[in-house]
């Protein structure tokens, strides 16, 4: 009875702790959608899903596990931005500066990053298709 007890204490425990703490201030959101210029902002777990943000300025903003399938972001500044565990299919990086940008088990499938500026990018884990 108490291994019973102790073994779901422990996968309780270990399931909540798994699942990323992230919410995107909304603030930072708005004002990413409507001006595109977002530098620092926390942008967490936003959902950007086929948001347009050509020329956006997000230079070391928070997009860890932001949704930005099918987003726009051609010309932007992700200068030392965390990208890790975003959720990226059909995204448009072309011509993006990347430098230093974080993409940790990043999820890009059909990414487009022609002309894109990946210097000193990491790319641990990252998963391209």
């Amino acid at each position: 009875m108490k291994l019973e007890i102790l073994a779901t204490a422990v996968l309780v425990s270990t399931i909540y702790y798994a699942m990323p703490a992230q919410a995107a201030n909304p603030v930072h959101v708005r004002q990413l959608l409507k001006t595109g210029k977002c530098p620092g902002c926390d942008l967490a777990g936003a959902n950007l899903r086929s948001a347009r943000l050509v020329g956006a300025d997000l230079r070391n903003a928070n997009l860890k596990g932001a949704n930005l399938e099918g987003a726009e972001l051609i010309s932007a500044n992700l200068t030392g931005a965390n990208l890790s565990q975003v959720f990226a299919r059909n995204i448009d990086l072309s011509a993006t500066n990347l430098t230093n940008a974080k993409l940790t088990d990043a999820k890009l499938d059909n990414a487009n990053l022609e002309g894109a500026v990946l210097t000193g990018v990491n790319l641990k884990e990252v998963i391209v298709y």
